[in-house]
């Protein structure tokens, strides 16, 4: 396999389809990056299964220079008795290209597992699983932990070399790493001037040990998010909650060497404690994360990675993505190619300028940025600043427009305006009284008016704190930057508006009475989460959905295509509304911590998650109980029963509300779209039948 010109790795979580991480690896390694670094990230997933996982894949390509590194474990949670057994397994898998990073994990989640935690001890700790990992990679036998029983034997072969790096950023750590380890490892988030700094004590530490400082490798994290313009990436960065969590957790130092005062980043830990994320971001400035991460094109992270290359003498800059997709990590590997084909040209004393060139497939040159001086020891020019940063292209801004319409939207839920309204016309067929033009209006009027009310609540969730970055709720568009609250907000009385317009054709056409249902659909629609009634806030939001979109729908929909009214319609429109009750109980039920977390009342939160639970399975199967009785005291057309054909999607959620009620709280993390499809499939269904009586005799 081919190499690149400079070293550069790749930074992964453990997170994810370990089916999709292998895929990314392999096209780091066919790119010719150095090395895949996997970092043990407490509470995800288990960083040496998927290390073991990538290994085994690459078992085959023994040509390939390529490693697998862990970076980084702890002998605080893996004893290194263990952690050996791991390296030697690891390195039958891919033989003499396993690395191991060894640090002591973050004290903050060691408390939380229980797990005692001295600075004094750490040290010490880390140093001591370093000499007994290579005792026993070497075949040797260690002491028993327990005086009088026997030693530790190693009943594995002895294992290739295995690189040891210190992963920490204390100083104890780091002049540890100088003495003894095969490399140091840096975390994510560290500035140039704060890495130049470990990087000086690193080499330093390692001379006074009687060794060359060029022994020592060096690696460091570095954050990364890429996006068409720099705006956009610090835009989208600021949003992230684990970029929000990392600003919030710099050291003191870290701030002093790059210029930034501790006030600035407790203030942002005030508000990701309160989880006001929303808040924490919007208090994040651009040089901050531009200091701490690498924003913007691939180019510019390309850049980027240099000046920390260039300017504090690191020899190995590993890309992580912040927001680990498809699209991402193989942007990071393209701008990783990017980096590795730059020059490095001599400004100065010391100095480098990142220049880009179009031999190497970049497009235009780098201009000076923030913190860059020719002459000194500082790259002099290292990324586009944001007064000459690229323009997203029309089409682009429509794309990401339309991309957020569509989220705030959710259109997924227009089953629950669509099936009613598609219902009572499939009964004014059955009784030879449709009319379409009236049928199209009132199908338009409620989806115009579910459109506003999904906006409207996303604006007031997020006003009142209730939605966060990571509520598991469907559109984050507002909270995330992609359409600004007034611009929502905007949206929603835009949406209210066209569907009075559309209204207003059926007043003229069918006269007051409709007038007094669109202008009830229109309140209840605005003050579902907005003042003054807020009523989903007063536990009474899945009772008045439930008579807004089954019977009000159902009966109104009737009467302005045929303009009659007929009790068989509100018959018709109970086992439909009891599905869209279902949708907005699913979703309140998901939801009780959020919205017990915010202060806020609803249905679900009232009765507990027990009852919550039942009442979810009660509006499901009700809905199939009340079609059954309507057919059998013959109010609907018996072969209405084929909406019955839907019971495969009332299993799925019935499976999926019973997993939840044993706490599985993952089991119920889409219950509202599961819901949305089975309300689907069933008013498909109905309506087909109501058609179908209509054809049959």
């Amino acid at each position: 396999m081919r190499a690149l010109a400079r070293r550069v790795g790749l930074g992964i979580a453990a997170r994810g389809d370990i089916s999709d991480t292998i895929d990314w690896v392999r096209r780091a390694r066919d790119a010719g990056l150095d090395s895949v670094w996997i970092h043990d990230s407490y509470f995800e997933r288990d960083a040496v299964t998927y290390g073991a996982a990538i290994a085994g894949a690459l078992a085959n390509d023994p040509d390939s220079s390529f490693r697998v590194a862990l970076g980084a474990v702890n002998p605080y949670t893996r004893h290194p008795v263990v952690l050996a057994m791991t390296g030697s397994a690891m390195d039958e898998l891919l033989p003499e290209r396993i690395v191991m990073g060894l640090g002591t994990g973050l004290p903050l989640r060691l408390g939380q597992m229980a797990i005692p935690y001295s600075p004094t001890d750490a040290v010490a700790r880390v140093s001591a699983a370093m000499d007994q990992l290579r005792t026993l990679w070497a075949g040797e036998r260690l002491p028993s932990g327990t005086p009088g029983l026997p030693p530790i034997q190693p009943m594995f072969p002895p294992v290739h070399r295995i690189p040891l790096y210190v992963a920490a950023y204390r100083k104890e750590f780091v002049e540890l790493a100088g003495q003894k380890a095969d490399g140091y490892l840096a975390r994510p988030c560290e500035s140039i001037p704060s890495l130049r700094g470990i990087l000086e004590r690193l080499r330093a530490a390692a001379t006074a040990a009687g060794r060359d400082p060029g022994d020592v490798d060096t690696a460091a994290y570095l954050l990364s998010l890429v996006d068409k313009t720099r705006r956009e990436a610090l835009n989208r960065a600021k949003r992230e909650p684990f970029v929000i969590y990392m600003m919030s957790v710099l050291g003191d130092v870290s701030l002093q060497r790059a210029g930034f005062p501790r006030e600035m980043r407790d203030r942002i830990a005030a508000a990701w404690r309160a989880e006001d994320y929303h808040e924490a971001g919007k208090l994040i400035p651009d040089d901050l994360l531009d200091a701490f991460m690498l924003c913007g094109t691939r180019e510019d992270v390309a850049a980027r990675a240099m000046a920390f290359h260039v300017e504090t003498g690191l020899n190995l800059p590993l890309l992580q993505p912040v927001v680990q997709d498809e699209t991402q990590t193989i942007e990071l590997i393209e701008a990783a190619k990017l980096y590795a084909a730059l020059p490095e040209r001599v400004a100065g004393r010391e100095s480098v300028a990142a220049t880009v060139v179009s031999g190497a497939g970049v497009s235009g040159a780098v201009t000076a940025g923030s913190g860059s001086v020719a002459g000194s020891s500082d790259v002099a020019a290292v990324s586009v600043g944001l007064a000459d940063d690229r323009r997203l292209g029309l089409f682009e801004r429509a794309r990401r427009r339309a991309a957020a319409a569509y989220e705030i939207l959710r259109p997924f839920a227009y089953t629950a305006s669509a099936i009613p309204v598609l219902a009572g016309g499939a009964l004014a067929v059955v009784d030879s009284r449709f009319s379409l033009l009236p049928f199209l209006a009132a199908l338009a009027g409620g989806m115009l008016l579910h459109s506003g009310t999904n906006v409207i609540n996303e604006v007031y969730d997020v006003r009142k704190g209730i939605d966060t970055i990571t509520s598991p709720r469907m559109s984050h568009a507002v909270l995330k930057g992609r359409v600004s609250e007034r611009g929502a907000y905007a949206f929603a009385i835009g949406l209210f508006v066209a569907a009075v317009a559309v209204g207003s054709y059926l007043v003229w056409l069918r006269g007051p009475a409709i007038a007094g249902l669109g202008l009830l659909g229109l309140v209840a629609g605005y003050t579902y989460t907005a003042p003054p009634f807020e009523y989903k806030y007063r536990g009474i939001g899945v009772p008045v959905v439930f008579v807004l979109m089954g019977p009000i729908m159902v009966v109104g929909s009737y009467f302005a295509v045929t303009g009659t009214w007929d009790v068989r319609s509100l018959v018709l429109s109970i086992p439909v509304g009891l599905l869209v009750a279902a949708i907005l109980h699913g979703n309140e039920w998901r939801d009780i911590s959020e919205d017990t977390r915010a202060g806020i009342a609803t249905l679900s939160s009232r009765m507990g998650r027990e009852w919550a639970h039942y009442g979810y399975l009660g509006l499901v199967i009700g809905a199939y109980v009340t079609l059954a009785l309507a057919v059998a005291v013959r109010w609907l057309p018996p072969t209405t029963v084929i909406a019955v054909l839907s019971l495969p999607f009332l299993a799925q959620v019935v499976r999926s509300a019973e997993l939840g009620a044993t706490g599985q709280a993952r089991a119920i993390a889409m219950i509202d779209v599961e819901t949305a499809r089975l309300h689907f499939a069933f008013g498909l269904l109905l309506v087909a039948g109501l058609l179908l009586a209509r054809l049959l005799p």
